[in-house]
């Protein structure tokens, strides 16, 4: 039986709509309170094809996150500002976020994150050890087990408490028209809401399985690594000496998503063998918290950026920056692409 293929393309959910990127563009698909879709594209370069070094197993794998981020930060500054400016409820009075602005917001909610999914978990962890829960101690395996399942616990808590948010909800529902529109064009369908429809809003290659493999590797390189690293009686405050450990967990991070994203490469490309489909299965599990089934419209406007990527890379064009505007999908002009064109 062979395996079947995922594509490099790959998008984000953004403010009323959806990103999408290829291997050398992308475009942003916002839905307009006028209801008509209103698509940014650029031309895009990413870092592997200026430093061969990027392309490397691993050292990708990070350097696909920090793209991913930057290209999801400014996408969603972009959609904010579509549904800011053109909101008639505003009446003209709406003034555009800054690039600044959404940064600092980006900025405030990493640290944040790193609080909430790695101080937090960790100084738990250490009153739990020092309540005579379990042998406390860094260099004991169980400390990073403890650990790590309460940054588990955590992240589930926190994507469903927001999923009841209705802005939030919305936002996962493109999330899953992003998943049915890239699964219609990895089985060779033709881009329309009615194929789309079809699939899954589950993708094993999404950044939700990814982040949940980044805890779960997280325990596994922890509980090695820390134990070799004498960081307990750096000075006569333990706690000061766990604050230098959760540094070092911040920037082992990186390395830790190199890991993480060739393994679920490598899984998601081997989905019909039973052990790498269980391995994935918790994955697909957690984005059913970040997904929801999108309306038609909704898929409108994932297929629409798509569509226009897919052209863009099929013609290309030494574009800057522009937009376009569609009244609906039919509009946009079919395009012939295959996965096989953009392997994953």
């Amino acid at each position: 039986m062979s395996e079947k293929k995922y594509t490099s393309i790959g998008g984000q959910a953004v403010i009323e709509g959806v990103m999408m990127r290829s291997p050398h563009f992308l475009t942003i698909a916002v839905r307009k309170p006028n209801n008509r879709i209103l698509i940014k594209e650029q031309p895009w370069k990413g870092y592997a094809d200026r430093f061969p070094l990027f392309k490397k197993p691993f050292v990708r794998g990070v350097c696909t996150l920090i793209e991913s981020m930057v290209n999801g930060v400014e996408a969603l500054s972009y959609s904010a500002n579509v549904a800011v400016v053109n909101d008639p409820t505003t009446k003209g009075t709406a003034e555009e976020l800054s690039t600044f602005a959404v940064f600092s917001s980006i900025f405030f909610a990493f640290v944040m994150g790193m609080a909430l999914f790695v101080a937090a978990p960790h100084y738990l962890t250490v009153l739990l050890g020092r309540a005579g829960l379990f042998e406390s101690g860094i260099h004991n395996p169980l400390f990073h087990l403890i650990d790590g399942t309460i940054k588990v616990f955590f992240l589930v808590t926190y994507v469903f408490g927001i999923a009841f948010m209705k802005d939030v909800r919305k936002v996962f529902q493109y999330h899953g028209a992003e998943h049915k529109s890239i699964y219609a064009f990895e089985s060779g369908e033709e881009l329309t809401v009615a194929n789309a429809r079809r699939y899954s809003t589950l993708h094993p290659r999404c950044g939700t399985s990814f982040l949940l493999f980044l805890l779960i590797i997280s325990i596994l390189v922890f509980s090695v690594l820390f134990p070799f690293i004498n960081m307990t009686s750096l000075s006569a405050n333990p706690m000061l000496n766990h604050t230098f450990l959760v540094l070092i967990k911040i920037v082992l991070m990186l390395p830790v998503a190199g890991i993480s994203y060739e393994f679920i490469r490598m899984s998601a490309n081997k989905m019909s063998n039973p052990i790498f489909k269980a391995l994935i299965y918790p994955g697909l599990i957690l984005q059913k918290l970040t997904t929801r089934e999108p309306t038609d419209e909704q898929l409108e406007i994932a297929l629409a950026s798509l569509k226009r990527v897919l052209v863009l890379e099929k013609s290309p064009t030494s574009i800057s920056d522009k937009e376009l505007e569609f009244a609906s999908l039919a509009e946009i002009a079919k395009v012939t692409a295959n996965v096989a064109e953009f392997p994953g």
